[in-house]
């Protein structure tokens, strides 16, 4: 039989307080992001790898506390605003033009006794930020590290991103992929999106046997 032709549609994804699972892994971050009022200057900084949940958490975070939020790369020289709680995603990614709007939201926040929560794959003090009155207090601010996975999370993970393009997998397929991909979040997107894809194509029904087979050639 000939492949199938295969879209990429855009997949939906589940970022209501109830789809996150808490284990280990995030249970720190997850916590810190739920008691704001503990944040040492009322500002905080989730640190995780890509696909770990921080767009999710930060999200969860906007709908419980009215905060408007921004990705880093959208922020321009003229960015402003009048929020008392601001979430700003990828902050690696902050554009040198945002720097001195973004230290002026800094310091308003924090005269306004707002709340300020920041996301990125790297720790602040990896941020490639030029504005020295910037950089220091972003180093200064408490940082909530989410792990790579656990047993429970990475199995919890592979649900999730299959839930999120509408595929209902057996209990058993979760269990083997889980026994054989790396321990980390790019890893399980990748081999949750290689079977969608695959199945697509091939006509097939997602299962362990093709699991072992895209495996086996990924080696």
């Amino acid at each position: 039989m000939p492949d199938q032709l295969a879209f990429d549609w855009p997949t939906g994804v589940a970022l209501g307080p109830d789809d996150f699972f808490v284990s280990e892994a995030n249970a720190k971050a997850f916590a810190m992001l739920s008691a704001p009022e503990t944040w040492p200057e009322r500002k905080l900084a989730i640190i995780g790898p890509k696909g770990s949940g921080k767009s999710h958490l930060a999200r969860v975070f906007q709908s419980q506390n009215d905060a408007v939020l921004h990705k880093a790369c959208d922020l321009a020289g003229g960015f402003q605003t009048t929020a008392t709680t601001a979430i700003i995603e990828d902050m690696e990614k902050l554009p040198r033009s945002a720097e001195e709007p973004i230290f002026h939201l800094h310091n308003n926040l924090r005269n306004a006794g707002g709340l300020l929560l920041l996301t990125s794959c790297l720790p602040p003090s990896r941020w490639p930020i030029a504005l020295p009155d910037l950089a220091s207090r972003m180093q200064a601010t408490t940082v909530a590290q989410i792990e790579n996975p656990d047993d429970a999370l990475l199995s919890a993970l592979i649900m999730k991103l299959f839930a999120d393009r509408q595929i209902n997998p057996q209990p058993n397929l979760v269990q083997y992929l889980a026994a054989r991909i790396e321990r980390s979040f790019a890893a399980a997107a990748d081999i949750v999106a290689r079977l969608d894809a695959a199945a697509l194509a091939q006509g097939r029904k997602i299962n362990t046997a093709l699991a072992a087979e895209l495996l086996d050639n990924a080696d």
